[in-house]
């Protein structure tokens, strides 16, 4: 099993920036492709943006060139470089990871972190 803790959520004002967490740990093979997505009140989950194991990323139109998905040396740890920040952007963010473990692939979600956004 995995167990994904996520970090570095707050309140921030229109054009800050904020730098997203998510350290996954456990019993795993290896860890595939991780994600950032996100939820507003009243709207269905969203990707936000996605690496994968080998650092190809992708991601949401709404956010391209502003936030920056990464993943440290050892491949367990993602981040979300949120800049130029919108209130648009408020929402819960919760990280997304697919592990390889002795039973096989099993997809993973975090608690998910508030990033609130003033005007």
């Amino acid at each position: 099993q995995v167990q994904l803790v996520e970090s570095g959520g707050g309140l921030v004002q229109a054009g800050g920036s904020l730098r997203l967490s998510c350290a996954a740990s456990g019993s795993f093979f290896s860890i595939n492709g991780m994600g950032w997505y996100r939820q507003a009140p009243g709207k269905q989950r969203e990707l936000v943006a996605t690496i994968s194991s080998r650092g190809r990323t992708n991601y949401a139109d709404s956010v391209k060139g502003r936030f920056t998905i990464s993943r440290d040396t050892y491949k367990v740890t993602v981040y979300l470089q949120m800049n130029s920040l919108k209130p648009e952007d408020t929402a819960v963010y919760y990280c997304n990871a697919d592990s390889s473990e002795v039973g096989g692939r099993t997809n993973y979600w975090g608690q998910g972190t508030q990033v609130t956004v003033s005007s």
